[in-house]
């Protein structure tokens, strides 16, 4: 597989602030596209090969929607989420698994803990371990399974790169990124993972994120019922009090986190953020893109100022507020 961005030739978008004194600071990439699709900015190496990791759900759930999982509202939602395992998430996943004629047993994602903190709590006092369920990938893979079944293929090989499934998949990414895909690696849960350029990442994204349901094209409509999915079931897209539904429910902004700092956001106008962290951290990541946003003009600042006390960016010492984590693009 190529190798990534060197560090050299990335660009500081964060700091970490604790007593005045800039103790950490993050550096990596990111590309904003306007409305129309045209690149408005563009920090650091954006066509350098990256994994975009659970950014990927997007098109994996568009994938699995035009392979004949017929998926719509708060169950097409979690198909794209990488949910805190609430029983509210798990309730939506075994729901499409009972579509499917399967059960929970079907999935191949590894048994997890829930993120959520209360239903974490609730299983450790009844004595249940970890469950596949409850793995914050559940849905995609649920999703994939109902796929499989509507399809006639079989779902006990389904992450297999050469199933039916995962071909059908890389040929959606490859038409909405417009590049071939030419690294496969493995997710955390499984799946497969393609290797790709940030910039065609952002064009995918924007893509989705200007799809229309009454579009002639199948894609895009299942595209646009996506985004809307997403909007109007915010606690779906990762959890109650977790960045991803801060931000959709605060702004009505599309925004999908990844493992080792990437992150997309689509604006109510269609402007597209796509970023990656180089040290891997998410730490900083909502609140970059979101400030990229505002530059960009497709957020207000004093909006996203208002709604900034609801992400993790405190930093505290000895019980009180000592620092924040900003961005500084």
């Amino acid at each position: 597989m190529p190798e990534t961005f060197a560090v050299t030739d990335a660009v500081e978008l964060a700091v970490v602030e604790r007593s005045g004194f800039v103790e950490s600071r993050h550096s990596g990439s990111a590309i904003v596209l306007a409305p129309d699709g045209a690149v408005v900015n563009a920090l650091g190496p954006v066509d350098e090969p990256i994994l975009p990791r659970s950014t990927l759900k997007p098109l994996q759930a568009l994938a699995s929607v035009t392979a004949g999982a017929a998926l719509e509202g708060a169950h097409l939602a979690v198909a794209t989420a990488s949910h805190s395992g609430t029983h509210r998430h798990v309730s939506l996943v075994t729901d499409i698994l009972s579509t499917a004629g399967l059960s929970e047993d079907a999935l191949q994602c590894p048994p997890s803990w829930p993120g959520d903190a209360a239903a974490r709590d609730e299983m450790t006092r009844e004595l249940i371990g970890p469950q596949r369920v409850r793995m914050n990938c559940s849905g995609k893979h649920a999703a994939m399974l109902l796929a499989c079944t509507a399809s006639g293929w079989d779902p006990a090989s389904y992450l297999d790169p050469m199933h039916p499934l995962q071909v059908h998949t890389r040929e959606v990414i490859e038409r909405l990124t417009g590049t071939k895909i030419t690294a496969t690696a493995t997710d955390g849960c499984g799946a497969p993972v393609y290797g790709m350029s940030l910039q065609a990442l952002a064009r995918a994204v924007h893509r989705i994120g200007a799809s229309s349901e009454r579009s002639p094209f199948a894609l895009h409509r299942s595209a646009g019922a996506l985004v809307r999915a997403v909007r109007e079931n915010p606690w779906v897209i990762q959890g109650p009090g977790f960045p991803d539904t801060v931000v959709v429910e605060r702004l009505g902004v599309f925004a999908k986190h990844g493992a080792e700092g990437v992150m997309i956001m689509i604006a109510p106008d269609g402007t597209t953020v796509a970023m990656k962290m180089l040290d891997g951290s998410s730490r900083a990541s909502a609140v970059t893109a979101l400030t990229l946003l505002v530059r960009a003009g497709a957020l207000g600042a004093a909006d996203v100022a208002a709604m900034l006390a609801d992400l993790p960016l405190t930093i505290t010492g000895g019980g009180r507020d000592v620092g924040v984590i900003r961005p500084t693009v």
